[in-house]
């Protein structure tokens, strides 16, 4: 039998939908009504008509290159928080740089539920072995952590034998933290007498978990559960179990609205279908409309053998950002995406790089019907500049590339 964080998480899909979008015009307003970047980008929007996934289709995604653009001109937050409600928490800066705020109150990075779902309880002692500083990583589950009532040790990175030396005293039940920084922590346990056998959950993220990590951790007596979270957002989705068995996919968080668009567009795909993750969080202080997180994921259609009815997505796959130099110039999916919608009969495209010779080469691969070819390779070369081949097949990979450079680098 699973416990579930909440009724809210076995709601039915369709309520869950009804109710987050019932409520999605008032939030718009409100946050035009409060933050002047938000009010500047909605601009000529009547936010009363976005009440469907239909409807937020129609805004503009934001990524990270323009919300970093717009820091860099209106220091720290480029007019996207609200400053008042930021009083009295925190303020990170992730690589780029971004500046990513911390919300008031608890849990603001809604980290908790992806916790509780790993099996960690309230009164549970627990390593928090993540960076506390500069970036928001320890902050995340640090909060979430405390929101479920459990105990922290806040032991950062580093240290592996005072890491160790902690679990023995503490007798600590759960790890969160990167995935492989676990295993550093247990060689050294071994190496010096500790007895960290109180340890038997982890919640990891921020790292690739291989199956061989994965079960090389079960053999040692600990069940591990990812999660899906970036600074700006917090936690986006995460893995569940049924009973002692592990679900596909990872089911996503609630009070988040979760898209899946093809790389360089605002457009969503079919279900099913690789592209970029897109959030929309209703954080008060830091609300972000229709974020591009630069990760790729595709939704998973079936329901979850866990009981719980939110959207369920494949996990991380790759990086969306696919803006590639060519020739000495730089090629982006929005280009792709131009030619695709200025030629009919065009359903989707694939740009491929490679070598011939010393040279770089293009070939645009194109699926679709009655394509105009002549339009086509004319579209190719005003769009990008560049000379190339163009290419009608009848399917492309499901992987969410629509550039894939080929280029060996190593040679």
């Amino acid at each position: 039998m699973t416990e579930y964080f909440d009724a809210l998480e076995t709601r039915e899909a369709s309520e869950r939908e009804g109710e987050l979008f019932a409520k999605f015009p008032a939030s718009l307003n409100d946050i035009m009504e409060r933050i002047p970047g938000w009010k500047a980008r909605l601009k000529g929007i009547d936010v009363s008509t976005i009440n469907s996934r239909e409807a937020l289709s129609t805004l503009p995604v934001m990524r990270k290159p323009e919300l970093m653009e717009a820091q860099a001109a209106k220091p720290p937050f480029g007019d996207f928080a609200d400053q008042e409600l930021l009083a009295g928490t925190r303020v990170f800066m992730s690589p780029g740089p971004v500046w990513e705020p911390q919300a008031p109150g608890a849990d603001p990075w809604l980290a908790a539920r992806a916790l509780h779902a790993a099996g960690i309880r309230k009164g549970d002692i627990v390593l928090c072995s993540i960076g506390y500083t500069l970036t928001p990583g320890g902050a995340i589950l640090d909060e979430g952590l405390r929101a479920l009532g459990a105990t922290v040790f806040p032991a950062g990175v580093g240290n592996t034998e005072v890491q160790a030396e902690a679990i023995e005293t503490l007798r600590a039940k759960a790890y969160v933290g990167t995935p492989d920084f676990l295993q550093a922590i247990l060689d050294k346990a071994k190496e010096t007498g500790k007895d960290v056998s109180s340890l038997d959950t982890a919640l990891v993220s921020g790292g690739a978990l291989f199956p061989s990590m994965r079960q090389a951790y079960s053999d040692q007596g600990i069940r591990v559960t990812q999660a899906y979270a970036t600074a700006d957002i917090g936690s986006i989705a995460h893995e569940t179990w049924n009973s002692d068995e592990l679900c596909d996919g990872m089911i996503c968080n609630e009070d988040l609205i979760i898209e899946i668009v093809r790389p360089g567009t605002d457009d969503p795909v079919d279900t099913g279908e690789v592209g970029e993750i897109v959030v929309t969080s209703f954080n008060k202080a830091y609300p972000l409309v229709r974020f591009g997180t630069g990760d790729m994921s595709a939704i998973i259609e079936d329901p979850s053998p866990c009981g719980r009815t939110n959207m369920r997505i494949k996990g991380w796959m790759g990086r969306a950002d696919q803006r590639t130099k060519i020739k000495g110039m730089f090629v982006d999916p929005k280009q792709i995406a131009e030619i695709v919608g200025a030629v009919s009969g065009v359903e989707k495209a694939r740009l491929v790089v490679s070598r011939e010779g010393q040279k770089d080469a293009m070939l645009l691969q194109v699926m679709g019907a009655d394509i105009d070819q002549d339009n086509l390779r004319q579209q190719f070369a005003d769009v990008t500049k560049l000379k190339g081949v163009t290419e009608v097949v009848d399917t492309l990979p499901n992987d969410g590339k629509v550039i894939d450079d080929q280029r060996d680098y190593s040679s």
